[in-house]
């Protein structure tokens, strides 16, 4: 798919968060940007800023928590612009805790809005793809699906279920001309849980704009990307990656890496000052990897 313009593309989590930034970016793409989040009045705003930018945009308020009811979304988004090109699962929850703290409503929340809602709206719109042989579905995880978080475990565990379930519907998909990407960004600045929390992240585990994120979620689009891990610039990026691969035959090491970034004292820092959740947006705190010392 080398370009957006005249594709429809639905986006969840639009209503603030990286989801603004990945719509605005589709706008300038010259997509028809069908926006849906539980939160109208963000909607709102997200909509008009699009239509600011040139583009066309769509509001759709509806909680996707709600997954038993997620035909009833398709349905309307049929009716009002037609057949889906792309979706974009951006929706999501973090919540910091003790894992014996986390009651059994926390656990549901996060693993039906972070990875159960997006293979279900994924589930009920790719026939439609398939039958026109055209489409493509992006899944925005984390760094903490590639390496378990402290004190963010459940959130680790969904975000690694939705970097698997991409990895094996790709391979599904791979003899038709439906696509599907994951993207994984580390810490995020401006915008999610390190603005949120007032708590900086360390200074030695890279930082991304969520404009870096969006920028990579339109190309994996045109250029079909597998998968694109964004932490602060390409350097940082591969060393991440490195630091990943090294951790399939020495998990301790990477443990060690952790521990040395003050992943593990922020989190529990998190933890302690204030039972931080970012719903329904995709919680851009991920970690880690290697930078350089600020100069």
């Amino acid at each position: 798919m080398t370009t957006l313009a005249t594709k429809t593309v639905l986006i969840t989590g639009a209503s603030r968060g990286l989801g603004v930034y990945i719509a605005h970016a589709l706008a300038r793409e010259q997509a028809t940007v069908v926006c849906v989040s539980r939160f109208k009045s963000g909607l709102d705003t997200t909509c008009a800023q699009i239509k600011a930018l040139g583009g066309k945009a769509i509001s759709i308020p509806f909680d996707i928590k709600n997954v038993t009811e997620l035909s009833t979304l398709k349905q309307q988004i049929n009716k009002v612009v037609g057949p889906v090109d792309i979706i974009i699962n951006n929706a999501g929850i973090e919540i910091y805790r003790d894992f014996v703290d986390y009651s059994l409503d926390d656990l549901q929340s996060i693993l039906t809005i972070n990875l159960l809602a997006a293979a279900e709206l994924t589930r009920l719109f790719l026939p439609s793809m398939l039958e026109r042989r055209s489409g493509h579905i992006v899944n925005i995880a984390s760094l903490a699906g590639k390496k378990g978080v402290p004190y963010n475990s459940i959130y680790s565990a969904s975000k690694a279920g939705l970097i698997m379930w991409t990895d094996a519907m790709r391979q599904e998909l791979a003899a038709t001309n439906t696509n599907i990407s994951v993207i994984c960004p580390g810490y995020i600045s401006e915008t999610g849980m390190t603005v949120n929390s007032r708590i900086p992240a360390p200074w030695l585990a890279g930082t991304s704009t969520p404009i870096d994120v969006a920028n990579a979620v339109i190309k994996a689009i045109k250029q079909n990307k597998a998968e694109i891990i964004v932490n602060q610039n390409l350097l940082t990026a591969n060393m991440t990656k490195l630091m990943f691969a090294i951790g399939q035959f020495c998990p301790e090491f990477v443990d060690r890496v952790y521990h040395c970034l003050d992943i593990v004292k922020l989190n529990r820092k998190r933890t302690n000052a204030k039972k931080f959740s970012n719903d329904y947006i995709t919680a851009p705190v991920r970690h880690y990897g290697i930078c350089h010392k600020k100069s």
